[in-house]
């Protein structure tokens, strides 16, 4: 976390940068004048250019040995990646959740010991791990193993995620659903501050946490659409 009362920048790493929160967090890194660098991981380039933004395609996101070398040097980890548990069994859901976000961040500790890493996880999450709804507890599960290996971690638990500025889901019935309740959605953003979220508010507070932290390490929908940068 850097100290608010300086004016330094920060380089900021992003995974996730081509679903739909990504997306949006990566539109505000890239308007915002706090950040100097970012790198993009994942499977595939973000197909945008910007002279702050490097793209670093990764064969298999879970095994960064090979390029180590790349993630140094980071103040901040902003990690997006996230699957929908539907279908799957929990083993599989677990796989792709906390093995693969654990072994991502164990990694960047390592290299980076003062990092601050900001997990997108999902309004309803399950801190006792116990609980009966399986994708609750794994991201239960997963955040408490985050806020276990850095110093400073920070869990967003947003509710509905309204996308702006042309910005779209890869999935087509998010992409439906978001279509038919378009001509609510600041309605909805007004009324029910507690469940929604856009995707700028959420890419704004996510930067302006990594810089200067919050007051507690979870944040749901309500404390995301408070914080300012």
């Amino acid at each position: 976390m850097l100290d608010a009362g300086r004016v330094e920048t920060m380089k900021v790493m992003l995974f996730g940068a081509t679903g739909m929160v990504g997306q949006g967090v990566l539109r505000e890194i890239l308007l915002d004048p706090a950040v100097s660098e970012v790198l993009a991981v994942g499977r595939s380039a973000t197909g945008q250019r910007h002279e702050k933004l490097r793209d670093l395609v990764v064969p298999d996101v879970a095994n960064l040995s090979a390029v180590e070398k790349d993630l140094t040097g980071f103040d901040a980890c902003l990690f997006c990646l996230g699957v929908s548990s539907a279908g799957m069994s929990e083993e599989r859901y677990a796989k792709l959740t906390y093995d693969l976000t654990l072994g991502v961040a164990r990694t960047l500790a390592r290299l980076n010991p003062r990092m601050t890493f900001i997990y997108v996880s999902g309004m309803g999450t399950d801190s006792s791990e116990r609980g009966r709804v399986m994708w609750a507890r794994v991201k239960g599960k997963t955040e408490n193993a985050l806020l276990k290996l850095f110093k400073a971690a920070y869990m967003f638990r947003p509710g509905v995620i309204v996308p702006l500025h042309g910005i779209r889901s890869k999935t087509t019935w998010t992409r439906l659903g978001y279509a038919l309740t378009k001509p609510i959605h600041r309605l909805l953003i007004t009324l029910l501050p507690n469940y929604v979220t856009t995707t700028e508010q959420l890419g704004q507070a996510m930067i302006a946490v990594a810089r200067k932290g919050y007051p507690k390490p979870i944040l749901e929908t309500r404390d995301i659409s408070s914080v300012r940068a």
